[in-house]
Formats: C-alpha cells, sequence, structure tokens
C-alpha cells in the first residue's frame, strides 16, 4: 500500500513529476548526453509549472469574480464533494495504475497510439467513476472493476478521437489531446466540418490600423473580462446585490474601477505566461517522447492537456469562452427546475473544455466552425450537468456543478447507468 500511495500520490498524481519521468526516459532511451538529458528533463518540469502559473492566475485571479457572482445570483455550488471521497484513496489509486498500464498496453500492440500523459486528469476520471460507481451502492471488486475498465476505455478511445480533430488545429499528429474536452470538442469540430470554411480563420480576423493592438490576445482577453466585469456588476445590482460586497472590495482602499482593472489585467497576465509554458512544454515533452515511441510503444504519441493546443488559436479560445458563457447562462434561465439540482454556469469548462472546444471548431470550420461549436457546447454543457446530477447526488454533486458539464459527466452517466445494473 504504501508504493501504491507513492505511485498515485508523488508520481501520478504532480504533473510537473509525471511528464518529467516521461521526458528523462524517452532522452535515456534516445542515449542524449548527459547535459542534453539533465535540460530536457528539467525544461520539460519547469514548462509546465509555468503553464500551471498561467492557469492559475486565469481561474484564481480573474474569472474566479465571475463564478462568485454567479454563485450570489443563484444557489451555490461549493465544488468540494457532498460526501469525503478521500475514504476511497485506495480504489482511485487501484484504478489509475491498473488502467495506465491497460493504455501502455493498447498503445504497444494495437492501432491506438495515443498514451495518456495529463497527470492530474490520471486522478481525476478514477475519482469521477469511482463517485458514479458509490452512488449506484456498488462496492468491493465490483466498484473497482467498472471503473477500472470505463477508465481504460476512456484513455484508449477519447485521445484517438480528438487525435484527427488536433491534426486540423496544428498541421501535425505529434501530439493529442488527453483531457475531458473530448466530447464537446468533437461536437464542435464535426460541426465546423458541417456547416464552416476554415480558411476563414479566428486568427486571420482583420482589425482597422486604429484597434491594431486586438491582434494581441493578452490584451483582447483582458478586454472582454474587463466588459464581462462590468456587465456583471449590473446584474448583480438588478438583483439586488451590491458588487462591493459580492467581491470583497467594500469598505476597503479600492474600488470597482481598481478591482475590475486587475481582475482584467490579470486574465492576459494568465494567458501571457500559460501560453510561455505550453511553448516551453511541447517543445521539450515531444521530442523526447520520442525515445518512447521508437523503443518501447513503437508509434506512440503523446495524449496531453487541453492548453498545449491554446497557441494555435488564442482568439478562438477568447470567442468560445465568451459564446459559451451567454449561451450556457440562457440555457439555464430556459431550463429551469427540470433538473434535480440548480445549475450555475460553469466558468471553468466555459474557458478550459469550451475554449478547446472553439479551436478545433475554428480548425475544421474557421470564425462559424468556433462560433456554433461553443453556442452548442455552452448548451450541451448545461444539459450535461444537469442529467449528470441523477448519478451523482449522493457523492460529488456539488462538485460536478464547478468541474463537470464534459467527458466527467457524459462518461459519469455511462458509469451509473452500468453501475446500476450490477448494483
Amino acid at each position: 500500500m504504501s508504493i501504491l500511495n507513492f505511485i498515485t500520490t508523488e508520481i501520478f498524481g504532480q504533473g510537473a513529476i509525471f511528464l518529467a519521468l516521461i521526458a528523462l526516459i524517452g532522452l535515456v532511451l534516445q542515449k542524449k548526453s548527459f547535459s542534453e538529458i539533465v535540460r530536457g528533463t528539467m525544461m520539460t518540469a519547469i514548462g509546465f509549472f509555468i503553464l500551471t502559473q498561467g492557469t492559475g492566475i486565469i481561474t484564481g485571479n480573474s474569472i474566479d469574480g465571475l463564478a462568485s457572482a454567479f454563485n450570489t445570483i443563484m444557489p451555490s455550488a461549493s465544488g468540494t464533494p457532498d460526501i469525503d471521497m478521500s475514504q476511497y484513496g485506495t480504489q482511485i489509486g487501484i484504478v489509475m495504475v491498473i488502467a495506465f498500464a491497460v493504455n501502455l498496453l493498447f498503445a504497444r500492440f494495437t492501432k491506438w497510439k495515443s498514451v495518456f500523459l495529463t497527470g492530474h486528469m490520471l486522478y481525476w476520471f478514477p475519482y469521477v467513476f469511482i463517485a458514479a460507481g458509490v452512488d449506484a451502492g456498488l462496492t468491493g471488486f465490483k466498484l473497482v472493476a467498472l471503473a477500472t475498465v470505463i477508465t481504460s476505455i476512456y484513455m484508449i478511445v477519447a485521445p484517438n478521437l480528438m487525435k484527427p480533430l488536433v491534426k486540423e488545429v496544428t498541421g501535425d499528429d505529434s501530439f493529442t489531446i488527453g483531457h475531458p474536452t473530448t466530447t464537446l470538442s468533437v461536437i464542435s469540430g464535426y460541426l465546423g466540418k458541417l456547416i464552416g470554411n476554415k480558411e476563414q480563420s479566428t486568427e486571420s480576423l482583420k482589425f482597422p490600423k486604429s484597434v491594431d493592438f486586438l491582434r494581441e490576445v493578452s490584451i483582447t482577453g483582458s478586454l472582454v473580462i474587463c466588459l464581462t466585469y462590468i456587465v456583471m456588476s449590473f446584474i448583480l445590482t438588478a438583483n439586488g446585490f451590491v458588487p462591493g460586497e459580492v467581491w470583497g472590495y467594500a469598505g476597503g482602499s479600492t474600488g470597482a474601477f481598481t478591482y475590475i482593472f486587475t481582475k482584467s489585467i490579470y486574465f492576459g497576465v494568465g494567458v501571457t505566461v500559460m501560453l510561455l509554458g505550453v511553448r516551453m512544454l511541447i517543445a521539450e515533452i515531444v521530442p523526447a517522447f520520442k525515445g518512447i515511441a521508437d523503443k518501447v510503444v513503437p508509434g506512440a504519441i503523446p495524449a496531453l492537456d487541453c492548453p498545449v493546443i491554446f497557441n494555435y488559436a488564442p482568439n478562438a479560445l477568447i470567442i468560445g469562452f465568451v459564446v459559451a458563457m451567454i449561451t450556457s447562462t440562457i440555457t439555464i434561465i430556459l431550463t429551469a427546475g427540470m433538473f434535480p439540482t440548480v445549475i450555475i454556469p460553469l466558468t471553468f469548462t466555459c474557458f478550459f473544455e469550451i475554449g478547446t472546444a472553439a479551436i478545433i471548431g475554428n480548425g475544421t470550420g474557421g470564425v462559424r466552425g468556433a462560433v456554433v461549436g461553443a453556442a452548442v457546447s455552452g448548451i450541451v454543457m448545461v444539459f450535461l450537468v444537469g442529467f449528470g446530477s441523477h448519478f451523482f447526488s449522493n457523492t460529488i454533486n456539488n462538485w460536478m456543478l464547478v468541474y463537470g458539464g464534459q467527458d466527467f459527466s457524459l462518461w459519469g452517466i455511462v458509469t451509473g447507468l452500468i453501475a446500476r445494473l450490477l448494483a
């Protein structure tokens, strides 16, 4: 159990360590020099930490205020599970290790060549599937077996579904995406193919010379967040709330201007840092992984976290986030009372999962693909959370109200249905 705990918490549970270890193995297998091995391993870890710092700035210093505003207007979701899931840590650890081993075997001996390397997601998928099984009444061997099978299937199928869509964006197939955006990105990608024109990219939008600064995504993103906060302050006021009290600056030394300005600029800072981390991580992990692909798992490609494609279409990312926030909010209002839980706009899902979906939609269908893909994904997200609440009502429903609405919800529903049959 000590060994299992070390593997799950100190390796799989730490994205920087996990990817650095993968880079180390890949470089050693390529017989690189000692200097190259040390540099590649360290730069992979540094790139990962820079990326996560960027995402942390966005979620913790910028769009977190939007989430708190929605939580104030509507009954709040805490982001913490209804039950203490740490009691199932052993089961989650077993599922992680076995599912990753199955993924490696499939990549080695079949045509499904992706290897799931998004470290924190190696934990969260078993977490969700275990919760779905527990909610249905499963225990013991059945619980672990079901979660292992579903996690293994997901880690094999989802990145391979994303592979051709990622190629539409990047122009090569040196990596794919291993992230719960898959459901929404597949919808967006094929909608883009159906109705869009990939030649009319969001990254080729023409701006008048007087506003040419909008080509800089950090500036554009900051302005969009600024406008969003201004609109949200009016919405709070219209609903009888004081923005200063909701956002915590009332009675302090600063006011609304400083608060909104700071939140907006932090978004630009976060995007800038995140994209730097993405460039560093891709520059190191993809060449390093070649050693594993050549010597251990022939033809394998890494399945990585969704921000690795943000640099390819940052305008589409911002467009997708804004469009998804609008369509999901409208959908929540129109479906009020339809589900057994009150849903709030999922700010983080709108940015990461649907932002990725918009990039995929842009890759297959240009501006139209990005906008329509994000709009439809925003609607689908709400229904996935709503229907998913039937399968997590006794376990992690509050957590899903903040972090669900994508593969967690869809595959969790499937797991819950199977678990009820087994129970």
